[in-house]
């Protein structure tokens, strides 16, 4: 056997960080300072026993309970137990969210949403006070629309205000409890939200240029001289174009517009009028036909969004759709996702494909859907999308792969068939299947380290030639993530590297 001075250590404890057999008593040694850098291995790139995060939640290093607070990879329950951490960053951390975002975003428990958001400046001098880390969580998108609603009675201010943020879901009655609220935050909040449908407020409140100019063009009441001066500029007109304030003269005026991007958005409101719609479903430009013919009326607002987010990504540069999977504010109807996914229309088959709460009919027939980019969607979005579609989107999407890289139904298993695929991350998939009926040796020297390792973890590998992996420099790491290797010999090599028991 090398002596300790020549064995490949530092492999061995980013293996043994990554190993997912590795049991709790491994792991909590992993957490000493002698395992250097592979100790955030262990804090936010895996999943962890019970146990390590119960030591984590109390470790006296921020840095690794800020690194656990970002962890993608455990509950956010789990997470959520740092919520009364002394260091502020970790508590941003948690706020935050993930680390890197994933696509899925999943909400905060109640209770750790609540103590955030009623926290308070201690007067001690801190890295970051409470207002900020309450903005790291309202970007997060870890606090739902429909916590903002369960919160319009809580009891607390701080929470009973967010419901402000889903003000189109409030009844009469709800706003005005709100505008009426015993506590000045609350009432400068909802007030806030009435301003916003005041075209006389929002003329006051209109600057010259810059982002807050754009978000009243966009979404907020207009006066009649904030349109005049919008409608003799070219980026302006495309602008009021979606607002749903925009007056009916307007939108008029803007549907027989020079530029098609600008008619294009009128084709998509839906408050759009008859005449202008049959007007806007023979325009000479394909793209603005397309929109009004894919929508015939009665719309919703909802409806239209769904189907203007695909317009969207077809035209992105990628074609691929990349946002986040979050719970909207105002979801399109069940019947009419039905219809979409029974559609001859490709974007409406997308629209429904990217519904994570279709019924497991339309999924089924949605997973064997002639167009692909349909299948793909499905896969990437919807939890029942089929095995086999999640595995075509794998290797098909690479712009996809970390995000189906972190869903259970992605097949680790029956890969035989991608060990010579061109792709190496394909390869890499395969390669750890411990299904393949032998060991893939000729995988041991792919051109691609990623496939090395992989192939080197197959719990195919075991006895002596697992040893024969683990010293050398090519395999190494990937054999000391061999989920074979029993604790014992887990021990062993963090023993050789040095980390105390």
């Amino acid at each position: 056997m090398p002596t300790s001075s020549s064995a490949p250590t530092d492999l061995w404890l980013r293996g043994v960080a990554a190993n997912p057999g590795a049991p709790a008593d491994v792991l909590l040694r992993m957490l000493d300072p002698a395992a250097g850098g592979a100790r955030r291995i262990v804090c936010e790139e895996r999943c962890l026993p019970s146990e390590v995060v119960d030591a984590l939640v109390t470790h006296p290093e921020t840095e690794l309970r800020r690194s656990l607070a970002r962890n993608p990879h455990v509950t956010p329950a789990q997470r959520g137990r740092l919520v009364r951490d002394p260091h502020s960053l970790v508590r941003a951390g948690l706020a935050g969210g993930p680390h890197p975002r994933p696509r899925q975003v999943l909400a905060l428990p109640d209770d750790v949403l609540i103590t955030l958001l009623t926290a308070e400046d201690s007067g001690e001098r801190v890295l970051l006070r409470v207002g900020e880390i309450v903005q790291e969580l309202v970007f997060s998108h870890q606090m739902t629309p429909s916590f903002r609603y369960r919160m319009r009675g809580h009891e607390h201010p701080a929470v009973r205000s967010t419901a402000t943020g889903v003000w189109g879901r409030l009844t009469a009655e709800e706003r005005q409890a709100l505008l009426t609220d015993p506590h000045p935050d609350v009432r400068e909040e909802a007030e806030h939200r009435v301003r916003a449908a005041d075209p006389a407020a929002m003329e006051a409140d209109i600057p010259e240029r810059g982002h807050y100019r754009g978000l009243i063009l966009s979404s907020c009441a207009l006066s009649g001289a904030v349109v005049a001066e919008a409608m003799a500029d070219p980026e302006d007109r495309l602008t009021i174009a979606r607002n749903p304030y925009t007056p009916a003269d307007a939108v008029a005026r803007l549907a027989r517009d020079t530029d098609p991007r600008v008619r294009r958005r009128v084709a998509s409101r839906a408050d759009l009028d008859p005449a202008l719609w049959a007007e806007l479903a023979q325009d000479p430009d394909e793209s603005v036909r397309t929109r009004a013919r894919v929508q015939p009326l009665p719309r919703t607002t909802a409806a239209c969004r769904a189907v203007d987010h695909e317009l969207d990504v077809a035209a992105s540069r990628d074609g691929d759709c990349l946002c986040p999977i979050l719970e909207h504010h105002a979801e399109p109807d069940p019947d009419w996702y039905r219809a979409c996914a029974a559609s001859e229309d490709v974007l409406l088959r997308l629209a429904a494909a990217s519904c994570a709460t279709l019924p497991a009919d339309l999924v089924a027939r949605l997973a064997e859907d002639p167009r692909e980019e349909v299948r793909h969607r499905l896969a990437s979005w919807h939890p029942l999308a089929p095995a086999e579609a999640v595995l075509e989107a794998f290797v098909a999407r690479p712009l996809q792969r970390p995000h189906l890289r972190m869903q259970s139904r992605l097949p680790r298993t029956g890969l035989a068939r991608l060990l010579d695929h061109e792709d190496p991350e394909a390869r890499e998939l395969a390669a750890a299947d411990p299904t393949l009926g032998q060991a893939p040796v000729r995988l041991l020297t792919d051109p691609d380290e990623r496939v090395r390792r992989a192939a080197a973890g197959n719990p195919l590998f075991a006895g002596e030639a697992v040893e024969a992996l683990l010293h050398d420099p090519a395999t190494a790491e990937g054999a000391a993530a061999n989920p074979g290797l029993p604790a014992a010999r887990l021990h062993e090599l963090l023993d050789r590297a040095g980390v105390p028991r």
